[in-house]
């Protein structure tokens, strides 16, 4: 058996993207314990460099080990009980797979069905939560990976809001790619990935919840379906240890170093990184856009 040495490739799909190889190198460095006083520093950066990204203030901000998919779980399992409904928007792949998740927490995923590659009616959104009483979590796509499609999240969460629900935004495409603004927009909990625009190796779901999902969570009559998903375990600590960014668990400490690189390194080479970034995405979408429909054309 030959040691593995993949191509070099101009990764063209919707993730994982290319990465730095600056940011490759970090990867590269020695290992540390996750209890380690170092790495918990190293912890508390990263916390600080997502709230930087996800545009909030949020104190529980952080990132699971794991992709985008265990960022989805993680936010669904804290915050959906055995028996309660869930609003579910499915317009591609990522919405049929937070049904899944609630159908097998025990609730009853009530669902807005739209074409794939359409974006989310927010006329439909409101009739369907007018007409299912007893919602209490909202959940959405801001922009589908299988389709490309984009939804007016800020819109939708205005009125979950005025009929009482907490709401989950998936964010794993869009976070660093297009506008996102958490705090602005009172999204109470989202989860994202690593390897999308952040252009992170993959490994990593961040994720952020403000106070109305804590508080949410801590009336659960029910314990969270899984232990190691279970946000408990992590406010613990957090109250423990003062805010410090202690984690129960190993954690995956090449991609979280890799992680802090990019994001500092690309928010010290241009302040607006943010702008930057998400104006280089449009670009590059909007010339790929254009070149295929010349080619078919």
């Amino acid at each position: 058996m030959t040691s593995f040495i993949p191509p070099k490739r101009i990764l063209m799909g919707p993730g994982p993207s290319n990465v730095h190889p600056r940011v490759l190198e970090a990867m590269a460095r020695p290992t540390i314990g996750h209890l380690d006083p170092k790495f918990i520093e190293l912890m508390d950066e990263i916390k600080e460099l997502l709230k930087y990204a996800f545009q909030t203030k949020n104190e529980v901000t952080f990132a699971v080990s794991g992709p985008g998919s265990v960022g989805m779980e993680t936010c669904l399992v804290n915050l959906v009980e055995p028996g309660t409904k869930v609003l579910v928007c499915i317009n591609g792949v990522f919405g049929g797979r937070m049904k899944s998740i609630v159908e097998r927490c025990g609730a009853e995923a009530v669902v807005v069905n739209m074409p794939w590659g359409r974006a989310v009616d927010p006329q439909l959104f409101e009739d369907t939560l007018k007409k299912n009483q007893g919602i209490n979590v909202c959940s959405f796509v801001h922009a589908e990976t299988s389709t490309g499609a984009r939804t007016d999240i800020k819109t939708l969460t205005e009125i979950a809001h005025q009929h009482n629900c907490i709401v989950i935004a998936d964010t794993v495409t869009s976070l660093a790619g297009i506008p996102l603004l958490i705090d602005e927009w009172n999204i109470d909990v989202s989860y994202s990935g690593s390897q999308k625009c952040l252009s992170c190796p993959p490994g990593l779901s961040p994720v952020t919840f403000n106070e109305r999902a804590v508080e949410f969570i801590r009336k659960r009559k029910t314990p969270v379906q899984s232990w190691f998903m279970d946000l408990n375990l992590i406010l613990e600590l957090l109250e423990w240890k003062h805010k410090k960014s202690l984690s129960p668990y190993c954690t995956n400490k090449f991609t979280v170093r890799s992680s802090r690189i990019t994001i500092d390194f690309k928010r010290r080479r241009n302040r607006k990184f943010l702008e930057e970034t998400q104006s280089e995405w449009r670009k590059t979408s909007s010339g790929i856009r254009k070149d295929w429909i010349e080619s078919i054309c």
